[in-house]
C-alpha cells in the first residue's frame, strides 16, 4: 500500500525473504488456511482492486477511539478493570510520508485476556463496561491515538501449555478495499513474546520489532495510563510486518 508517488526516490523492492512461508506447521492453524493452489495474479486489477472508501467525512462518535468509554450505557454505566494505556503513532509510508485520513481500527481482549465474542470460551470473565473494539481516522500528520486497557495474555490450543502475548490487533486500511493491512502490536518487555509460536515464524527479529509497541515515558499521564508507541510503516525496506503478506 503506497500513497507517495514521488519519482525522485529509489523504488523500494519488497524483500520476500521477510514473511515466513505460507504454511509453518509450529503454527498450526496455517496448515488448513495455507493456499492449496495458486494464486490468483492482479497484474490487471478490476476496479474492485483500484477503488475503495474514502474516510475523510466518516462520522465518527465522541468516543470512538476511547475504549474506557465507548461501551458505556445505562446497562454498563462503569469503567473496566484493567491498567489503563495510551496506544498512539503515526501511519507513514516507505518514504516516512504521512498517510492522513486512512480508517485505523483495532479490537483486542480484556484485562483477563478475554474477547467478547461468542466464540471465545476462556474461563476469565467478560468484563460487563469494556467492548474491546475501536476505530479512528489519521490527522492530516498520520497519527492516531487510542486510550484502552492493556489486554490480558490467553491460552490458545496450539500445543500443551501455549499462550499469546498480550496484544492488540491493527487493521490500516488504505486507497482500496484490496489494500486494507492487519497486524499485532505486542508490548515491549512481554516474555512471551519471542516463545509465542505465531512470532516464532517470523526468523528476522527486526520484523518481529516493528510490531512491538515502546513505552513512551513523556506521552504517559502521571497517575492515570502509561503510553505505548506504535508507527505503522506501510511499504518498503522499513515496513511494519503485517499477516498475510
Amino acid at each position: 500500500m503506497t500513497l507517495n508517488r514521488n519519482l525522485n526516490r529509489r523504488f523500494v523492492e519488497r524483500d520476500r525473504q521477510w514473511h515466513p512461508a505460507a504454511c509453518t506447521p509450529g503454527y498450526k492453524t496455517s496448515v488448513p488456511r495455507s493456499p492449496s493452489q495458486a494464486l490468483v495474479s492482479l497484474q490487471t486489477p478490476s476496479v474492485s482492486e483500484l477503488t475503495g472508501p474514502e474516510f475523510s467525512r466518516l462520522r465518527m462518535g465522541p468516543h470512538d477511539n476511547d475504549l474506557l468509554l465507548n461501551f458505556r450505557d445505562a446497562d454498563s454505566p462503569g469503567l473496566p478493570v484493567g491498567e489503563r494505556v495510551i496506544m498512539f503513532g503515526r501511519v507513514v509510508d516507505q518514504f516516512g510520508k504521512p498517510v492522513p485520513q486512512t480508517l485505523v481500527e483495532m479490537w483486542q481482549a480484556n484485562a483477563g485476556g478475554r474477547y467478547r465474542h461468542k466464540k471465545d470460551s476462556y474461563l476469565a470473565p467478560l468484563d460487563p463496561n469494556f467492548g474491546g473494539v475501536g476505530r479512528c481516522l489519521t490527522d492530516d500528520d498520520g497519527w492516531y491515538h487510542f486510550r484502552t486497557i492493556k489486554p490480558g495474555p490467553y491460552p490458545w490450543p496450539n500445543g500443551i501449555n501455549t499462550w499469546r502475548p498480550a496484544h492488540i490487533h491493527v487493521s490500516v486500511m488504505g486507497p482500496a478495499i484490496s489494500t486494507r493491512l492487519i497486524t499485532q502490536m505486542y508490548f515491549e518487555g512481554d516474555p512471551l513474546i519471542p516463545i509465542c509460536p505465531i512470532v516464532q515464524t517470523l526468523k528476522d527479529e527486526e520484523a518481529v520489532g516493528t510490531m512491538i509497541g515502546r513505552l513512551d515515558m513523556a506521552r504517559s499521564r502521571p497517575m492515570d495510563a502509561l503510553a505505548y508507541r506504535f508507527d505503522l510503516v506501510v511499504r518498503g525496506e522499513l515496513q511494519t510486518y503485517f499477516e498475510n503478506q
